[in-house]
């Protein structure tokens, strides 16, 4: 008979006859169980899921003490109301690919889409991968209604191939999860170079939620460098709240984010390494939902692929905001900062710092196309020495999209190596920018749109005598109004130019 506590949770009482930690961390079920007591090894000798098998109850919280703890084969559990596992300083040991029995998949899983659970808390375990061929999903977790997952640490590169180390999924609209302090710094590695080669594309992601239909929030966590993504959360019925927390290194993008009204704020992302086989390694991606946001996020990326935007507003976002976002780009291949899509809805970039030094890009690339809705950049300050390639990728800001408004922004683009950068294009139509301050190695502003309108601002370009805005031949009807325009204004043939209170000096 399972040596069990009983929990007087109607009195409020708490546990009766447990020891005071015990009480003070598992009230709220009927049962707590010390699985040592119970007969699993805390030696890292023998594995403990048959014990868990024998334990299993619900409405039961496992206690797990100090010491190591050996798995081998998944702990799988559905359909439940209420379940707990709590750590004290307990570490999991999970068998190598090679020894695992059954799916190398999982260690724990808990509740499955079709059978969710209603209730689950799992807090405060190391998990050593430290040994080769030993990464694993260490929890997979499925709930309705609550789910509280804490301080779970892992320690050693994912090198089995197999699924990574977090999936989680809230099943009700009106259920919510919180996911704190969920670290995987080491990251994983590609699958081609791990026993599982053959059965993956590229390997673990680090955390998984694209089930999710609930409110998931992500408070803390840290992932290292994955091949197949780091946040992979982009359900469209979902929302997601990603404070904090650090996501550095992986392929594809750091964070995939989706779902209405889904943030990120008070992040950190960084790219400082990339491997062989990371073929692009964005900061966010922001897709499939209204109301997206980025907030407070710091994006460093010193070791660029061609395709590692800072920032990627998809097509399937259709509206979003980028608020104080602080991009920093450094590197020797072509890149991005933020790049909004094509068909992406309104866009609101609001008082940010991009400072882009690579050998070419567009710190902001509002891309043209099917766009109807226009993009609203408000106190940007863009910045840096960056180079011009053959392919070109010589603006600071480059706008394709119609009806787009610039205000109270600052580009200055000197260049690096003699480079001949612009400062502002316009391609579209119908843009105003309003109180800009922009400098640059060669164009300032050049207009290559209809019925764009450049007012109370301060254009110059850094070579002697190079006029402040160039207007391409064939456009309509450009404004300028009360600006100052160093050297004055290059018109290969635009028609209906209108100027009013300028200088040019």
């Amino acid at each position: 008979m399972l040596r069990t506590v009983a929990v007087a949770a109607a009195s409020g009482i708490g546990l009766v006859a447990a020891s005071e930690p015990t009480a003070a961390f598992h009230e709220g079920y009927d049962s707590v169980v010390d699985v040592v007591d119970e007969g699993a090894d805390d030696t890292g000798s023998e594995s403990i899921t048959p014990v868990l098998e024998e334990l299993r109850a619900d409405d039961t919280a496992f206690v797990f003490p100090e010491g190591r703890y050996y798995v081998d084969s998944q702990f799988r559990f559905t359909g439940f109301e209420n379940l707990g596992f709590f750590g004290r300083d307990a570490t999991l040991v999970p068998a190598n690919y090679h020894d695992f029995d059954g799916p190398q998949y999982r260690l724990f899983r808990l509740g499955v889409s079709y059978n969710p659970g209603r209730d689950l808390r799992f807090e405060g375990f190391d998990v050593d991968q430290s040994a080769p061929d030993t990464g694993i999903r260490v929890i997979e977790a499925t709930v309705s209604r609550s789910l509280e997952v804490r301080d779970v640490s892992i320690t050693g590169e994912h090198d089995s191939g197999t699924w990574g180390p977090g999936m989680f999924a809230v099943t009700d609209p009106d259920g919510r999860g919180v996911i704190e302090r969920f670290r995987a710094p080491d990251g994983g590695v590609h699958a081609d170079a791990t026993p599982h080669a053959g059965n993956a594309w590229r390997g673990p992601i680090g955390i998984e939620a694209n089930t999710n239909v609930g409110t998931l929030e992500f408070t803390d966590c840290v992932l290292g460098g994955f091949p197949d993504n780091g946040l992979y959360a982009v359900n469209e019925t979902g929302t997601v709240v990603v404070q904090g927390g650090r996501f550095a290194n992986s392929n594809g993008a750091n964070v995939r984010l989706g779902g209405d009204g889904s943030v990120i704020k008070d992040a950190v992302i960084e790219v400082d390494r990339t491997r062989s086989y990371d073929d692009g390694q964005r900061g966010i991606r922001l897709e499939n939902g209204d109301d997206l946001r980025v907030e407070n996020v710091d994006v460093s990326i010193s070791s660029p692929q061609p395709t590692s935007h800072a920032i990627s507003v998809m097509n399937t976002c259709r509206s979003s905001r980028i608020d104080e976002a602080t991009i920093e780009i450094r590197g020797d291949e072509v890149n991005h900062g933020i790049v909004v899509s094509p068909k992406a809805g309104y866009t609101h970039v609001f008082d940010g710092e991009i400072v882009h030094e690579t050998a070419g890009g567009y710190p902001l690339w509002i891309r043209g196309g099917d766009g109807r809705e226009r993009v609203l950049v408000e106190l940007l300050d863009v910045s840096g020495e960056s180079g011009v390639t053959a392919a070109g990728f010589r603006d600071g800001i480059r706008c394709e999209r119609n009806g787009c408004r610039f205000s109270h922004v600052t580009v200055d683009q000197p260049a690096r190596d003699g480079a001949d950068r612009n400062g502002l294009v316009l391609t579209g139509d119908d843009a105003t920018i309003y109180r800009g301050t922009v400098r640059a190695s060669q164009y300032p502003y050049v207009d290559q749109g209809d019925g764009n309108h450049l007012r109370n601002s301060d254009v110059e370009s850094y070579r002697d005598g190079l006029e402040g805005v160039r207007l391409y031949p064939g456009i309509d009807g450009p404004e300028f109004r009360v600006n100052r325009i160093a050297n004055g204004i290059d018109d290969l043939g635009a028609s209906d130019v209108l100027t009013w209170r300028n200088t040019y000096d």
